[in-house]
């Protein structure tokens, strides 16, 4: 890492805001387009129009525009259109194609704009921990990240503009392209956008449409009949196909008995509603004619299909749904040579939503109520087995509640390492979080409960954080209304330690206190002083020391009681850590001594090296640099022993403060850097601008006043960003007190003013020794 923070992250102020940029590195461009279909007609105003965009963006003639609207009715071919253009010009956004479908008209959950988002910032680069919590933070980063960059974004199947307004590219060269069945007007009325209403085929095109798809399976059909089944089909591009493919699949029959038999066809169900009911009859009509004419199996399977609680699904989770015994290959094959399903690639498949709607229909009438339950049973208890695999390989803490065994009869869930169950995951996200609704909403309530404890363990290891709270949200309430009252402690912790991780400190004590107050009425105390200690951390975030020197002195007495030497020596080293920031010296020598050599007989080299770096910080409280170097030096050698590198750098944070201390500023800026580089890469934005901000402590040691200020102004602005202001009122404090040192006593004083404005706010004692601090420098320039 050199002298600018270039590498690390660009702050700059937009609208009032501080927005992000994440260099490119090696990251490969996201190529996220799906596949176009296979036979495409005409359409050429269409294309034509979309291609004047493209010539009035590169002559600067377009107005700003960065959304274009395709709109119209259910199945007239937005998707295959945007696709077909997108593949096309992909070459004219050489930095990549983002793609979500966000399943607005879907029977099943849209896709949320936070969802999208989280998506997107991952595939552009953006490490999981880096990813901001807030959908209005995603956004903003999202927007920054692709204002420099000539990025296609295709946000398909979209069902209200507040679902697409945060998807928007801001201004800069990127271009989204819209899909809807509604006329998006709230967002014309908002963003720089152009829409286009997409009428069905002409009769010209239809029939063109009917003829190539079939050329190689019929010849010789009289054009006044492919002009009939044109209009049995309104001239809409999806039931074209559909029915196509049905001609395409009995060559020797001839086409008047097709449309006989489609012309008398009656209408099935009633779920379909596309605001035109001449479209609609014909997209009904169309559906029941190629279901009627499926073989049983893939029937059975198409319905089955329908329950999936997800967008997409794999050869794997057919068999789920489909049953023990059964065989899924060859019904699948069926049903996406019909066009009933869509072959995505990779031994994966999806839902038209129109078809989805039509197989949640069909399987109303045709299965059975319980054999339904048991297909979603079957297929969450699948998705419960392949979460518990996964967690147990990528997961830093696997401590449950439970043990998972694979579900009889069906496809096992089996990771040769961390890669393997990372790819799996990615996947399957969204269909997991998908399992934990279906299963609640089913009456399947422990399958809610124990599936969200699972997922919390993955969910933690990429930060993913509104999935995290919406299935630990579902996963309580099934636990509560099952009367589980251990699943429901869990449950609570699990949200604690998510509302504390996102700052959310009020919450993370509410719902840690409800765990307390469960284990206390269930007699566990070993739960309890887990809580506890839990709580404890709670307050030190909040900088309330006393409190946790409090709660955690209880759970110090439980752990002792119980004579389990592991959660003495964990509470131990929590409690010394309170007592340091207490300054009360000895007592935290104590409690750490204590804790130290208990994980050292356990030869648990983590945690030793986690209690180091807390003897480094009494030592410089203390005011021994010489021990806080030896302390935090060890720790930093335990750390690359172990080869863990977030846990290296930040025994390497406490390594630069300690050399700092010791009077060795060229010492401590390798450190920092170090430190701040290995942030950066295992994506850890908290710990990352804590180590900006002892870089800047370092140049500010050094003299280098310019650097010191551009690094703690970076690191105040990424503090912020995550929401923590202890760390930014420090941050702008010493941005302060640099800008002064360089001679710009206005800048500098305003930004002390603001740190005094911020550290008010707490009373702890290192927040007085902060003000305290302020003061001195405020004297400095008088």
């Amino acid at each position: 890492m050199s002298g600018s923070a270039s590498d690390v992250v660009q702050a700059r102020d937009i609208s009032g805001g501080i927005h992000f940029h994440y260099g490119r590195g090696t990251h490969t461009a996201p190529r996220q387009l799906p596949r176009g279909v296979r036979v495409f007609v005409n359409r050429r105003a269409d294309l034509g129009r979309l291609d004047d965009l493209l010539t009035a963006r590169r002559e600067g003639a377009d107005g700003g525009v960065v959304a274009y609207v395709i709109a119209g009715t259910a199945g007239v071919g937005k998707t295959s259109l945007a696709l077909h253009w997108a593949h096309r010009v992909r070459d004219e956004f050489p930095d990549g194609q983002l793609y979500v479908d966000l399943r607005g008209y879907d029977p099943g959950i849209p896709v949320t704009p936070d969802q999208a988002l989280e998506g997107f910032l991952l595939a552009l680069g953006v490490p999981a921990s880096a990813v901001p919590n807030d959908v209005a933070a995603k956004s903003s980063l999202y927007r920054t990240i692709l204002s420099d960059r000539h990025m296609l974004v295709i946000l398909d199947n979209a069902g209200t503009a507040a679902q697409v307004r945060p998807l928007i590219p801001g201004m800069g060269h990127s271009l989204a392209i819209v899909t809807s069945r509604g006329s998006m007007s709230g967002l014309l009325i908002r963003a720089p956008a152009k829409r286009t209403i997409l009428g069905t085929l002409s009769e010209e095109e239809s029939v063109a449409l009917l003829t190539e798809t079939t050329a190689d399976y019929r010849s010789g059909d009289d054009p006044e009949e492919l002009a009939e089944l044109a209009r049995l089909c309104a001239h809409l591009p999806l039931a074209l196909r559909i029915a196509a493919e049905r001609a395409a699949s009995r060559p020797g029959m001839p086409l008047g008995e097709l449309i006989a038999d489609l012309r008398d066809e009656s209408s099935l169900w009633d779920a379909l509603s596309t605001g035109d009911e001449e479209e609609a009859e014909a997209v009904r009509t169309v559906f029941a004619w190629s279901y009627r004419a499926l073989p049983p199996a893939a029937a059975r399977l198409f319905c089955l299909l329908g329950l999936h609680p997800g967008g997409e699904f794999s050869e794997a989770v057919a068999a789920v749904l489909s049953g023990p015994g059964d065989r899924v290959r060859g019904p699948l094959d069926v049903l996406a040579g019909a066009y009933l399903l869509e072959n995505r690639g990779s031994g994966r498949y999806g839902f038209h939503d129109l078809l989805r709607a039509y197989a949640v229909d069909r399987a109303r009438y045709e299965i059975p109520q319980g054999e339904q339950l048991d297909a979603v049973r079957r297929v969450c208890a699948w998705y419960l087995h392949g979460a518990y695999e996964c967690a147990l390989s990528i997961a830093h803490d696997t401590t449950l509640l439970f043990t998972v065994d694979p579900p009889a009869d069906a496809p096992r869930v089996r990771f040769t390492g961390r890669k393997q169950a990372a790819e799996w995951y990615a996947q399957e996200k969204q269909n997991l979080a998908g399992a934990v609704q279906a299963a609640a909403d089913t009456g399947q309530l422990q399958l809610a409960w124990r599936l969200s404890i699972v997922l919390e363990r993955i969910y933690a290891t990429y930060n993913h954080v509104h999935d995290w709270r919406e299935t630990a949200l579902t996963g309580l309430s099934a636990a509560r209304t099952l009367g589980f009252r251990e699943g429901e402690a869990a449950l609570c912790e699990s949200l604690g330690r998510l509302s504390r991780m996102t700052l959310q400190l009020d919450d993370a004590e509410q719902y840690h206190r409800e765990a307390l107050g469960i284990h206390r009425e269930l007699d566990d105390p070993l739960s309890m002083a887990k809580t506890l200690n839990g709580l404890g951390w709670v307050h030190l975030f909040a900088h309330e020391p006393e409190d946790a020197r409090s709660v955690l002195g209880q759970a110090l007495t439980i752990v002792r009681d119980l004579d389990d030497p592991y959660w003495t020596a964990t509470v131990r080293y929590s409690l010394g850590y309170a007592l340091c920031q207490l300054g009360r010296h000895d007592d935290a020598e104590e409690e750490l001594t204590g804790s130290l050599t208990a994980f050292r007989d356990m030869r648990d080299r983590l945690y030793e090296s986690m209690v180091l770096t807390a003897f480094s910080l009494l030592a410089r409280r203390r005011g021994d640099a010489a021990q806080a170097l030896a302390a935090a030096d060890e720790a930093v050698s335990i750390a690359r022993h172990m080869d863990n590198p977030l846990w290296e750098g930040t025994a390497l944070l406490y390594l630069g403060k300690a050399q700092l201390a010791a009077g060795l500023p060229d010492e401590a800026l390798v450190s920092t850097q170090q430190a701040a580089v290995t942030f950066r890469r295992e994506g850890d934005p908290s710990r990352e601008a804590m180590a900006l901000d002892g870089t800047g402590r370092a140049y500010r040691a050094l003299d280098r006043l310019p650097e010191a200020v551009d690094f703690h102004r970076r690191a105040a602005a990424v503090h912020g960003m995550v929401g923590d202001e202890w760390k930014r009122g420090k941050s702008l404090l010493r941005l302060g007190d640099a800008l002064t040192a360089a001679g710009d006593h206005d800048m500098g004083e305003l930004h002390v003013t603001e740190a005094l404005t911020v550290l008010a706010r707490y009373d702890d004692p290192r927040s007085v020794e902060l003000r305290s601090e302020a003061l001195v420098i405020y004297e400095d320039q008088g």
